[in-house]
C-alpha cells in the first residue's frame, strides 16, 4: 500500500472521534414551524391546556411553547422540553446561532378554517410549536411572525423537587403534577393512603391525573412512571391533614 494512503494511528483515533461525536444530521433534529403568542412580556402563556396556571410558580417560567396535535398527544407531553432552533437554510429572518430550550404547557388548536399553509399552522399533521414572544424572539426576527425551525426533545431541567397540587372535591381526586425533570411528563401514576392499597390514576386533562376514592384524611404517596421509563414511589408527600386546592413539595426529582 502506498504510504500516502495509510492512516497514521492519529488520523485513526480522529476519524474515530469524529464518527462517535459528531451530531447525526438525519433523524436527530427534525423540521418544525414556530409562530408566537402571549405578548412581549408573555404573561398571556399563563393558564393553558396542561392546567399549570401560574407557569413561574410551576417551575417553568417564560420559555415555553404551545404543541400543536402532532405533538400534544392529548395533554401526555405537557412538560416535556425541546431544544429548538431557526433554520437558517430556509429563513433570513432567523437570528444565526441561536437555540433555545422550552417547555411544552399548551396546546395550539386546529384551525380549520384556513389550510395549512395560510394560517392553519396547527392542523395535523403539521408539527408547529407557538412559542411564548420572549422565547421566540430568541430564535428570529419580530417581523417574520413565522419561521422553520428544527428541533430535537432533550431532557428538562428543574429547579427542586415535584410538586402535587391537590384539586377536585369530596370522592374524586385531581391531582395536577408539576416541575417535572427528566422527561417531563407522566406516563402513569398511582396513589396509595395511609389505609388504602395503590390505587391506579387515570389522566384527565393536560397534566392532572384523577381517581376515584374519597382519600380525605389520609397521608398520601404517589407512585410515577415518566414518560422516559423511570419509575419513582413519593413516600407520605402529602399529610393526612391536606385539603383541596393545596399544593405539596417533595425533594425527589426524575432523571430521565
Amino acid at each position: 500500500m502506498a504510504a500516502g494512503m495509510r492512516l497514521s494511528l492519529l488520523q485513526l483515533f480522529a476519524a474515530v472521534l469524529v464518527f462517535c461525536f459528531a451530531p447525526a444530521k438525519s433523524g436527530y433534529w427534525l423540521p418544525a414551524h414556530a409562530t408566537f403568542y402571549g405578548g412581549a412580556d408573555g404573561s398571556d402563556t399563563m393558564g393553558g391546556a396542561c392546567g399549570y396556571e401560574n407557569l413561574y410558580n410551576a417551575g417553568y417560567g417564560i420559555n415555553n411553547a404551545a404543541l400543536s396535535t402532532a405533538l400534544f398527544n392529548n395533554g401526555l407531553s405537557c412538560g416535556q422540553c425541546y431544544l429548538i432552533t431557526c433554520d437558517t437554510s430556509k429563513s433570513d429572518m432567523c437570528k444565526p446561532g441561536t437555540s433555545i430550550t422550552v417547555s411544552a404547557t399548551n396546546f395550539c388548536p386546529p384551525n380549520w378554517a384556513l389550510p395549512s399553509d395560510n394560517g392553519g399552522w396547527c392542523n395535523p399533521p403539521r408539527v408547529h410549536f407557538d412559542m411564548s414572544q420572549p422565547a421566540w424572539e430568541n430564535l428570529a426576527i419580530y417581523r417574520a411572525g413565522i419561521v422553520p425551525v428544527l428541533y430535537q426533545q432533550v431532557a428538562c431541567q428543574r429547579q427542586g423537587g415535584l410538586r402535587f397540587t391537590m384539586n377536585g372535591f369530596n370522592y374524586f381526586e385531581l391531582v395536577l403534577v408539576t416541575n417535572m425533570a427528566g422527561s417531563g411528563s407522566v406516563k402513569s401514576m398511582l396513589v396509595k393512603g395511609t389505609n388504602t392499597a395503590w390505587i391506579p390514576m387515570s389522566q384527565n386533562w393536560g397534566a392532572n391525573w384523577h381517581c376515584l376514592a374519597g382519600l380525605t384524611g389520609q397521608a398520601l404517596s404517589f407512585a410515577i412512571t415518566s414518560s422516559g421509563g423511570q419509575y419513582k414511589v413519593f413516600q407520605d408527600v402529602v399529610p393526612a391533614w391536606w385539603l383541596f386546592g393545596q399544593t405539596f413539595t417533595t425533594w425527589q426529582q426524575f432523571d430521565y
